[in-house]
């Protein structure tokens, strides 16, 4: 189990795709876990798969847009008397809509779910790690480059590449580390459904899963790697690298 065993690991956005994988990743390597989303089916079936395996696991339905759910996120942690070793931000939504046609009620959602809660979870987090602690925040490759109608997506993920660093910075004295990781296409459902030119338009000759970036979550918690804080770690299959033409 090595530097996990018995961490007590908080992530968010955890019931599905890319967290459930974090999750379960941390979970499998003797950390305790403690996640929040909004789906609180699919966050109880996952608290159950865990706990039948012999390993603790706590969900907490949380919605992370509202600062009061948030709040209540970490009374609940505080009640168990528990520090926080890691803490993953991963929750996230998306709507590709026409800046012409983006409420302002879902550009607010957007920036509150993907951004806001980034550095309320992280700010209350800091509040009970230990020095050599982590915190891992999860962007895009869209933070980079963008395909149209994606502005409130893209500014919450840029946001999240420009508060890593900031935070990095600010809580370098309590010796806790700051990163954050951009993936590009990580298919989340039918992986079987994917074409051939989907794999081969990457370097690595295939799209990404949930565990690709799971494995790199563990990377940058690990405190052997604490050399390493306010970066940003992209994980594409090196796409965004690719040249394109049209031909």
């Amino acid at each position: 189990m090595g530097h996990f065993e018995g961490k007590v690991v908080v992530i968010t956005g955890a019931a599905n795709g890319i967290g459930k994988s974090i999750t379960l990743q941390f979970s499998s390597l003797g950390a305790i876990v403690f996640f929040a989303d909004i789906d609180v089916k699919k966050g109880e079936e996952l608290e159950k798969i865990i706990l039948d395996s012999g390993r603790e696991a706590h969900f907490i339905a949380t919605d992370v847009s509202v600062p009061k759910s948030i709040e209540l996120f970490f009374e609940i942690i505080d009640s168990y008397h528990k520090h926080i070793d890691i803490l993953i931000n991963n929750a996230g939504i998306s709507e590709w809509k026409s800046p012409f046609e983006m409420s302002l009620e879902n550009w607010d959602l957007i920036i509150n779910t993907n951004l806001r809660s980034v550095f309320l979870f992280s700010r209350e987090a800091a509040l009970r790690m230990p020095e050599g602690s982590a915190i891992v925040n999860i962007a895009s490759t869209r933070a980079m480059m963008s395909e149209p109608n994606s502005e409130a997506y893209a500014a919450s993920k840029g946001g999240i590449v420009a508060l890593t660093h900031a935070m990095a910075a600010s809580l370098a004295t309590k010796r806790i580390q700051v990163n954050c990781i951009s993936p590009g296409w990580i298919e989340v459902e039918d992986y079987t459904a994917l074409r051939e030119i989907d794999h081969t338009q990457h370097f690595s000759q295939r799209v990404g899963t949930p565990d690709d970036v799971a494995r790199a979550c563990v990377f940058l918690s690990d405190p052997v790697n604490n050399f390493i804080s306010g970066e940003n770690l992209i994980i594409d299959g090196g796409m965004s690298r690719r040249m394109k033409f049209e031909q």
